[in-house]
């Protein structure tokens, strides 16, 4: 089980996120809008260069600064997972928007302790913005303090999700059946639609069939904001490298209301 961690995060481990989270700024932004090679991994999913140099550049520096820390990257996979200590990596969140020139894509850094979220990063590279959580810490955007917002009614609602084509049939129809009472829904925005949640912008956010990379460095940003974050059964997200359903929710109210439209 993911439940907020009580370890705080290390000031030397956060320096060194931050300083990853600046390192890949300009590589991701050499590459932003312009025709770059496209390939297609394992599961069909686009990567591209700037994929591959922004996370080689990551676990560089976490090797030269941390060299018996764990790294689960999605590019590059695990690097001693028995480690108490690991990052994991998503060195572009939104592979396809960063692709197609949209600004819905970001950099995803958490680092887990035990098992359990310390810290998490959303950074978007184009902006300059980046929203930062720690265990026990209030989530802040570029250093100013967010809260998610107090809408507790689904009708008052904004709801995103990142890809409907993530959910099966049953996803899909659950999903619909909220998002048909909600004020409006919106898609494709992956991290960055976390990112609004904690702002305060969203209101809900439902994920289907995401990996660990996704999801872990949104946690505490999530969570420091005020938010909730379960599956749609209302139970804490399971220690696994992929989670069938993800529900973000403001605040309880509106958590539990959610979970009335979305429970079989």
């Amino acid at each position: 089980m993911i439940a907020p961690s009580t370890t705080l995060c290390p000031p030397d481990m956060l320096d060194l996120a931050n300083a990853m989270a600046d390192a890949v700024r300009p590589v991701i932004r050499r590459y932003f809008r312009t025709r770059m090679v496209v390939d297609a991994k394992s599961d069909a999913s686009p990567v591209t260069i700037a994929d591959r140099e922004a996370e080689t550049l990551m676990r560089q520096m976490i090797s030269a600064r941390f060299p018996d820390h764990g790294i689960r990257g999605e590019e590059f996979g695990l690097h001693q997972p028995e480690a108490d200590w690991i990052w994991v990596l998503d060195p572009i969140d939104g592979t396809k928007s960063f692709i197609s020139g949209s600004l819905a894509f970001g950099t995803q850094i958490a680092l887990l302790h035990r098992g359990q979220p310390v810290l998490g990063i959303i950074d978007q590279p184009i902006t300059g913005e980046r929203w930062l959580g720690q265990a026990g810490a209030i989530a802040v955007l570029n250093d100013v303090v967010i809260r998610c917002s107090e809408t507790r009614r689904i009708e008052d609602a904004v709801v995103y999700t990142s890809a409907l084509e993530h959910f099966d049939a049953d996803g899909g129809a659950r999903c619909s059946r909220l998002a048909n009472r909600a004020r409006f829904q919106r898609t494709s925005h992956d991290c960055y639609a976390a990112a609004l949640l904690a702002l305060g912008t969203v209101d809900l956010l439902l994920e289907g069939n995401v990996h660990d990379y996704d999801i872990l460095p949104q946690l505490p940003i999530i969570e420091g904001a005020g938010g909730i974050v379960t599956d749609w059964e209302g139970q804490p997200l399971a220690d696994a490298r992929q989670f069938k359903t993800v529900l973000m929710a403001a605040n309880k109210g509106l958590h539990a209301a959610a979970l009335d439209l979305l429970r079989d």
